[in-house]
């Protein structure tokens, strides 16, 4: 069977719900919830597709949207690709013109085992922020590293990745419990950036893997920790992130960076073909700030990270 193309919106209330609907108990993946949306037709675009679909299927006229993720799924009898896309704007009460029960749930609420298995990197996609941070050099003053950690998450940053690799073990352990405090206030993740057996017990929302120990692992690692990352700079790499089930990927350089002025920069067309057949979503990382956001999000991107962009002086 070819490719089935299917646009699917991503439609939140006031409250940041987002609406889902149940499938049929006699199609494929009946009876498992999915974010609505249907099969572009002919000569169809995506968008003109999920606007004929959504009017069709719960009768709101669509007035915008915006990129939020592409997933590729093989499920052995039909190969599926999601072309998703957030609805920032309609009109009209969502309802199921086609008989099928609606819901409106906040994206950390949902059980993943409930949706197809093509539609859980859509989950993790809407969990995510779209600002990451990656802390600057080693601090030798904590008190004055997290000041910078507060104003960068005043700033919006959403999800911090706590990299000091020259810190020792006991030092690491401190700092990370104090920043992991300052992150809870402000509503952020915090993930540390170090061997995973060296940070068991450490207070955090998860683990990132350079892309050294990303190589070194045979399965996801074994831990309590909700997100699970990992630095990226090519195809297969990002193909084996998700093959052991990882929830995100950093993907660089995507400009000229000052700290790896050796690296061939990937260019905004090369990251959106790389981010298009990954698995998970993906962030673009090098020589970006704040003002390429929209640019990223355009590309495929789930959001963009940086040290520099984000990491005040």
């Amino acid at each position: 069977m070819g490719l089935i193309h299917v646009a699917v919106g991503a439609i939140a209330d006031d409250l940041g719900r987002i609406l889902i609907a149940k499938r049929p108990d006699h199609v494929h993946q009946g009876g498992r919830w999915e974010f609505p949306g249907g099969k572009l037709e002919s000569g169809e675009t995506p968008v003109a597709a999920l606007k004929r679909e959504l009017g069709e299927e719960l009768g709101i006229r669509v007035l915008a949207v915006r990129p939020l993720i592409r997933i590729h799924h093989d499920y052995g009898d039909r190969h599926v690709l999601l072309d998703v896309r957030r609805v920032t704007a309609f009109c009209g009460e969502p309802h199921g013109r086609e008989g099928q029960p609606l819901d409106w749930v906040h994206p950390h609420e949902m059980a993943e085992d409930a949706f197809p298995a093509a539609d859980r990197p859509i989950i993790a996609a809407l969990r995510l922020p779209s600002l990451y941070l990656i802390t600057g050099d080693d601090p030798n003053d904590a008190d004055a590293f997290l000041q910078r950690l507060s104003a960068a998450l005043i700033r919006g940053a959403g999800l911090v990745q706590l990299r000091a690799h020259a810190l020792a073990a006991r030092d690491f352990a401190r700092l990370a419990e104090r920043a992991f405090c300052l992150c809870e206030h402000h509503g952020a993740l915090l993930l540390l950036n170090r061997d995973p057996d060296g940070v068991r017990g450490i207070p955090c929302h998860g683990i990132h893997l350079t892309g050294h120990l990303l190589a070194l692992q045979e399965r996801r690692p074994q831990g309590d920790w909700q997100w699970i990352g990992a630095s990226c700079h090519s195809a297969q790499e990002l193909a084996y992130a998700a093959a052991l089930g990882l929830d995100y990927a950093l993907l660089s350089p995507v400009m000229p960076t000052a700290s790896h002025s050796d690296a061939q920069p990937l260019g905004w067309g090369l990251f959106a073909a790389l981010a298009d057949q990954a698995a998970l979503p993906v962030f673009a990382l090098g020589g970006l700030g704040p003002d390429d956001l929209s640019t990223a999000i355009d590309h495929g991107a789930q959001g963009i990270a940086a040290i520099r962009g984000l990491w005040s002086d």
